[in-house]
């Protein structure tokens, strides 16, 4: 009878700790601006991870092990960035990181988790050369919509919808602006246009009279904006105290309260592409929205395209660890480059999202023209936001 006893106690010692080893946090790494001009990114940003990892737990988790979240505010600082990374590699030992708001900080710091084989999801940064950086195999993913897309859309609002001849583009020193800038400058080339006037301001330049004054004299019909923050709020405030108003046409961070609540009623008819727009038009999108203001207590969400695209990046990651079944960094990205499950979002249902050779999530055809009025975003065309269009999908191939 005794050994009966001991039989059992050791079978049950081994079920507990194979319990105990089934519920393992599986450690994510957070990284982006908790403070500062960028900030209203990186807490949307922020956030949205939040709701999606509280979502997964509470269904059980990935692998049956909950997500943990282990956040760091990388300030919008390149050398900030690179500290961060550093000690989630290595101190945490995180499987997987999200986030990156500002191009530079993603270039200058996602180096490590390529070293180191550990994916990376760059669910803001929209700089063309995030994904580019380095050669397969590469850990480096995106689910925002890059700068080589929205430039497009942004030249093509002017020029083919608007009919402009004459535009100036105006970007902050920044890599996101620069780059940006220069996006722009192909788009503009490829349409067979040059802008009359190419002008560069700083972060926290609160006076844009001298580069709007030479915007106005080369006859701009339309300013192109590329800049990550408040400082696009004195671009339209500085058009009005020099009662000139022209559209401006620029970036998705036009969107952003940032920008619209410091312009007040001078940041309407600003026009930008958005990923997400805060309408409740499938059930997906609505679930988010109400989820959201409760979690946070808010109406508006201060970055909308932010929120939405840290949540979805959640859910991509948990489907690519789900389907790998495991959290080693090789497998995890081997998963996501061929992802058999579709995943619901609330930009967009992913379907096969990554291929060994295409780390972007969002296509030219997934994002759709919003524009400010009254404080809010609303698709410039509502019908893009009705039916079908709601939830576009990336072509296959």
């Amino acid at each position: 009878m005794a050994i009966k006893y001991v039989l059992l106690a050791a079978v049950l010692s081994a079920a507990c700790a194979g319990a105990v080893q089934a519920q393992e946090p599986i450690k994510v790494g957070l990284s982006g601006p908790f403070t500062g001009g960028s900030s209203a990114m990186g807490v949307s940003m922020r956030d949205g991870v939040k709701l999606a990892v509280g979502e997964i737990n509470a269904k059980g988790g990935v692998m049956g092990r909950p997500l943990v979240v282990v956040e760091r505010d990388d300030e919008a600082k390149n050398e900030v960035g690179v500290q961060v990374a550093q000690e989630l590699i290595n101190k945490e030992k995180v499987v997987a990181t999200l986030g990156f708001i500002n191009t530079g900080v993603s270039l200058a710091s996602q180096r490590f988790y390529q070293e180191a084989e550990i994916p990376v999801f760059n669910n803001v940064a929209t700089g063309s050369a995030v994904t580019k950086q380095f050669p397969a195999p590469n850990y480096i993913f995106r689910n925002a919509a890059y700068d080589t897309v929205q430039s497009a859309m942004i030249v093509e609002e002017a020029i083919g919808r608007k009919g402009f001849k004459k535009v100036a583009i105006l970007a902050d020193s920044t890599n996101y602006g620069q780059f940006g800038k220069d996006d722009l400058l192909k788009a503009l080339t490829a349409k067979g246009m040059t802008p009359v006037a190419v002008e560069k301001f700083n972060v926290k330049d609160t006076d844009m009279t001298s580069q709007l004054l030479k915007a106005k004299e080369a006859g701009a019909e339309a300013i192109l904006t590329y800049a990550i923050g408040p400082e696009l709020a004195q671009i339209a405030n500085g058009m009005a105290k020099l009662g000139w108003k022209v559209p401006m046409i620029g970036s998705w961070t036009l969107s952003m309260a940032s920008f619209i609540d410091p312009a007040g009623p001078n940041a309407d008819g600003a026009m930008m592409p958005q990923t997400f727009i805060q309408a409740p038009t499938t059930p997906k999108r609505k679930a988010f929205i109400e989820a959201y203001q409760a979690a946070y207590k808010v109406d508006r969400i201060p970055s909308p395209v932010s929120a939405a695209q840290g949540y979805d990046s959640v859910y991509l990651l948990a489907a690519a660890i789900e389907q790998a079944k495991s959290t080693d960094g090789v497998k995890i990205r081997e998963a996501l480059e061929s992802l058999k499950t579709k995943v619901e979002g609330v930009v967009t249902t992913y379907d096969a999202p990554f291929t060994k050779d295409d780390h972007e999530a969002i296509s030219g055809n997934i994002p759709v023209m919003g524009i400010v009025k009254g404080g809010r975003v609303e698709a410039v065309d509502m019908k893009d936001l009705e039916g079908d269009k709601a939830l576009r999908v990336k072509p296959k191939g």
